[in-house]
């Protein structure tokens, strides 16, 4: 059975890219467009969530904060893939409990490397 992450990005291009680079490592990749379709996709088997900072509908800070105030999810890993860098955004993902930071363009061997080490 593979490991099932939840990349939650805006951009079609980045969730194709996260998806190309993890299934042949053995990740199974569900996609979600905004923090809200993400909610509205959970489920108790994904081990890891990617999100995006910067998204419609609902971003990824409000995301994070949801799926941590929920016990299902609140001990499963966040990285957050974006393209924002500021140190302000860093500490505030700190806060939330984000375990991790890939700023876009992503390098697919970072990507592996981190996601290996966290989805369990």
């Amino acid at each position: 059975m593979s490991v099932k992450i939840m990349c939650v990005d805006d951009s079609p291009t980045i969730r194709m890219l996260v998806k190309q680079n993890l299934a042949p490592e053995g990740f199974e990749i569900v996609e979600a467009s905004n923090g809200q379709e993400g909610l509205d996709n959970l489920s108790s088997d994904i081990a890891l969530f990617l999100v995006d900072v910067n998204m419609p509908v609902m971003n990824g800070f409000d995301f994070v904060k949801s799926i941590k105030s929920d016990s299902s999810y609140n001990e499963k890993p966040v990285v957050f893939l974006t393209t924002e860098n500021g140190a302000d955004k860093k500490t505030m993902g700190k806060e939330l409990g984000v375990n991790g930071w890939i700023v876009k363009p992503f390098e697919p061997e970072s990507l592996k490397k981190i996601v290996g080490m966290l989805a369990k």
